[in-house]
Order: structure tokens, then sequence, then C-alpha cells
């Protein structure tokens, strides 16, 4: 074979690799949109305390903002229904397990006790009447809805009463807070009521949310933006270290 001819051919074979590179390409993360992300690690799945950083996207690179601060989260933590696909490895996420869900979660509305919050996040102002359904089978399950709109017997058996101040002898869990989106479809006995809430005690485990001290909610609050697609992650460690590249997470 000519050496025109060799060169002809390794031209075409390039062309035909540069045609076909989008078909090869790893697909698109479902949260490659997100600007903000709030990283919670924990030691292992039984783990029940942890830390939490944040990060701002600046030209395609992960950078840390503000100072890491300690959380709580439930009984240990396990797979929740998220933006991820879950990975074969490590518990499953179901009601009433108490663990927190690992995964990647987009950042919902906020909500708190007060008319209104220091924040731009949607807000929702908490009443009396209002419930996180955690009754699974429920057409509203991992809902919060409002008693008054959806009738006495839609929230029957619903444990989640959002204002504690008032069905709680005035507990403070949900005075300010916000909604972690696991299982936002409402898969059935997936898990339900998921939030970033206010913590009791530095070491008392929730029943699956992920709790702080009131100056860290204040501060995260204040920082995320709905226009950057905020996104929550809680893993493991060792999860966190063996998914990072693949999930284009942020160096620790």
């Amino acid at each position: 074979m000519s050496r025109l001819m060799i060169q002809r051919t390794s031209f075409l074979a390039m062309g035909l690799l540069a045609t076909l590179a989008p078909a090869f390409a790893a697909p698109r993360l479902p949260w490659a949109d997100a600007r903000q992300m709030v990283v919670v690690t924990v030691p292992g799945w039984d783990s029940t305390q942890g830390q939490l950083r944040t990060y701002e996207q600046h030209d395609g690179h992960w950078r840390e903002v503000g100072v890491a601060a300690p959380v709580v989260i439930g009984k240990g933590a396990a797979w929740g229904v998220g933006l991820n696909e879950q990975p074969s490895r490590g518990p499953t996420k179901h009601e009433g397990d108490r663990r927190s869900p690992a995964g990647v979660f987009r950042v919902g509305e906020a909500f708190g006790y007060a008319g209104k919050a220091a924040t731009t996040m949607p807000y929702r102002a908490l009443s009396a009447t209002d419930y996180c359904v955690d009754v699974s089978g429920s057409p509203l399950y991992n809902r919060i809805v409002d008693a008054r709109q959806v009738g006495e017997k839609a929230v029957a058996g619903a444990t989640e009463a959002m204002r504690r101040d008032i069905h709680d002898n005035g507990d403070h869990a949900y005075r300010i807070g916000f909604v972690i989106e696991h299982n936002p479809d409402g898969r059935v006995g997936a898990g339900s009521c998921i939030f970033a809430h206010l913590w009791k005690t530095p070491s008392s485990p929730t029943v699956g949310c992920t709790a702080m001290a009131d100056g860290t909610m204040d501060r995260l609050l204040a920082w995320l933006k709905p226009d950057d697609k905020p996104v929550i992650v809680l893993l493991p460690e060792a999860e966190y270290t063996r998914l990072r590249t693949p999930w284009n997470l942020p160096a620790p």
C-alpha cells in the first residue's frame, strides 16, 4: 500500500471516530446544571454524625465556600430515590427504616414557622394544619399538604405534623428548614418526608432527615439560590471516594 493510500485510510478512520465519538461519550449527569452543591459525608453506612460542606461551580470546577459544619443524620444511611442511578452495593432505603437517603437530590422548597425567611428559595410558611403524608400507598404520599384543603381524611394516619411547636410540645426542629427531594414521584414504600432541619442536640440522630445547628441552617438558606439549581449529596466516605470522578463531585 502506498504512503498516500495509508494517509487517506488514516484520515478516513479519524473522521469515522470523530463521527462516532458522541455515541460513546459518557451520558450527561442529571445534576449537570447544578451550580451549588451541599455535600454531607458520614464515616460509614451506620454512622449517625457527619460533616456538611458547600461548593459553587466556577468555570467547570467546584470551589468550596464557607466552612465545614457538623450534622446528624438518621439511623445510618441507605440508597434513596434521587437523581442518580442506585448502585448495587449498600442498603436500600424504605419507609420506616429511620435511615437518611444516600445519593444526589434536588434542594426543594424552604419552610418554617415564620411568615417569611431570609432566603431566595421558594418558602412555605407552615400552618397548624400542614402535614407531610408518610402513609405509604396514599395518593398524597411524600407530599406536604394542608388538611383544610385536602380534608382530614386525606391526612388520616400521617404522623408528620409540620408545626411541631404546636403538635409536639414546642419542638423547634422545623422552625426553619428545606425539603430534600428524595422519592419525588412518591414510589410506594421508598421513604417519605425527608428534610434538612434543626437538630435537637449535636448527637441526637434524626428519623431519616439531616439536621444541623441553627446558624448552619441560616447560612445555607441565605446562600442557596433557585437559579443555581442546588443539589444536596449524602454519601458514606468510601462511596464518595469511589463515585467522586464519575459523578463529578468536588474534591474532598
